[in-house]
């Protein structure tokens, strides 16, 4: 029974509340923000404007074990690390965005540069337009939904990849280390006992044993070792236990099966003991990765299109971001360039038979500037201006492209790399998204 104390308490606040709400329309921004975090958790996912990059901070992260790679359409499957099982869970389809970024050993990176196994970080958002998604496109709240063993948050509605990085490239990232306590070694097999943490010894530290192998690859200066190499110099035990005494390295992480009916246990699949040895392999990435987009092209998007008369056109671009340095640096004012139609897979649009560099506009570089205000990840803050004599449907303001300057050769892409007028499509692209039909339909 309410006492008359209770009586006179919640009276007093009905004469409170009577005021303030004839201006609760004043005072409800104020209440929303006062709210705690898991009452405005219920905000709907942000969804990306198409021609804007979105902020990184409204992004969906997860992590997960690369399971397929369609690198052609810049999509696959990732296993997930939910709440639950992690060898139960399904691969999860994955869309990377016309402007997301891969990185790979601390370098820039293509989906067809990464191993299938190795664990990678996302930073994720929903399909900017769902009609053209080149994967499922799942409800709103499909992280929250449990799928058995697996646990919840296996399969996310937010499956297109704004940020993907690997271990090394995250730690690079965000100024992690990590440093290995403990080794345990029975023949061929052994458990690593390591602890990730901040360069600088603040923040949170995060320990974990992960497996390890004669798989594992270890790198010292320019040495490429393995476990026997090491157990030789009497670096590790051949048998039991070894304490590593905060050895500082960077580690390649993976996934494999775990003897032993253990459910999640991660992989080391690479080493690197030293700073030479983490500098030589973001270099060899990095070289790796310019080679490919001086063949593919420059990715980015139309800001606008000035019309002039009898088919002319000044058609201005933003570069994406993400890129080695060099590589904008060959755009230059007054250089020749081609500029080409592509899709958001950054496939090139072709004729017929044609190949990339007979269907794409020539021109003249007018300007080449660089914004002085922040960048926002995804674009390069890089705007090239050019003339041309051709302009065709897809340069359209927000339409993607990609551009050549003359200094970089003319290659064909393969067949698989660019779209057909009339064989290929949104609707008939070769695989359709009906491939990633696992999880169940709602």
């Amino acid at each position: 029974m309410m006492t008359y104390r209770n009586n006179i308490f919640f009276e007093r606040i009905r004469k409170m509340v009577k005021p303030i709400r004839m201006h609760w329309i004043i005072l409800l921004p104020l209440i929303l923000v006062l709210l705690p975090s898991n009452a405005r958790s219920k905000e709907k996912p942000f969804r990306p404007k198409v021609g804007e990059f979105p902020p990184l901070e409204k992004a969906h992260s997860y992590k997960g074990e690369l399971t397929f790679v369609d690198h052609a359409n810049r999509r696959g499957s990732l296993r997930i690390d939910g709440d639950g099982r992690f060898r139960f869970a399904a691969p999860s389809p994955f869309a990377l965005l016309p402007y997301g970024l891969v990185r790979y050993q601390g370098s820039p990176a293509d989906l067809r540069d990464i191993p299938l196994g190795t664990v990678m970080y996302a930073k994720a958002f929903l399909p900017p337009d769902p009609k053209i998604s080149t994967v499922p496109v799942l409800p709103l709240d499909n992280r929250k939904k449990k799928y058995g063993n697996a646990g919840t948050g296996v399969a996310p509605a937010e499956n297109h990849i704004f940020l993907f990085e690997d271990e090394p490239s995250y730690c690079k990232r965000l100024g992690l280390v990590w440093k290995l306590k403990e080794i345990n070694l029975n023949k061929d097999l052994g458990i690593v006992t390591a602890r990730r943490e901040s360069e600088s010894g603040n923040g949170d530290v995060h320990e974990e044993a992960f497996s390890i192998d004669k798989s594992t690859r270890f790198w010292r200066g320019k040495e490429h070792l393995h476990l026997d190499d090491l157990i030789e110099e009497k670096i590790l035990p051949e048998n039991g236990v070894q304490s590593l005494n905060d050895q500082l390295v960077l580690l390649g992480i993976s996934w494999k099966p775990t003897p032993g009916g253990v459910f999640k246990r991660f992989h080391i699949s690479d080493v690197w003991l030293d700073e030479l040895a983490r500098e030589r392999a973001a270099q060899i990435q990095k070289e790796t990765h310019k080679t490919f987009i001086k063949s593919r092209w420059m990715p980015g998007w139309v800001d606008q299109v000035e019309y002039g008369k009898f088919g002319r056109a000044e058609v201005t671009v933003t570069l994406f971001g993400g890129m080695d340095k060099s590589l904008y640096a060959d755009f230059r004012k007054g250089q020749k360039a081609m500029l080409a139609s592509s899709e958001n897979t950054l496939k090139h649009w072709a004729g017929g038979t044609a190949g990339t560099a007979q269907m794409a506009s020539k021109g003249i570089l007018l300007e080449v500037s660089k914004t002085q205000k922040k960048v926002p990840l995804g674009s390069s803050g890089i705007q090239l201006s050019l003339e041309t004599n051709l302009v065709t449907e897809g340069f359209r303001p927000g339409k993607i492209i990609r551009i050549r300057p003359e200094s970089w050769p003319i290659l064909e892409v393969p067949r698989e790399e660019y779209i057909h007028h009339t064989r290929d499509g949104i609707d008939i692209r070769f695989p359709t998204p009906d491939i990633f039909h696992i999880f169940p339909k709602h």
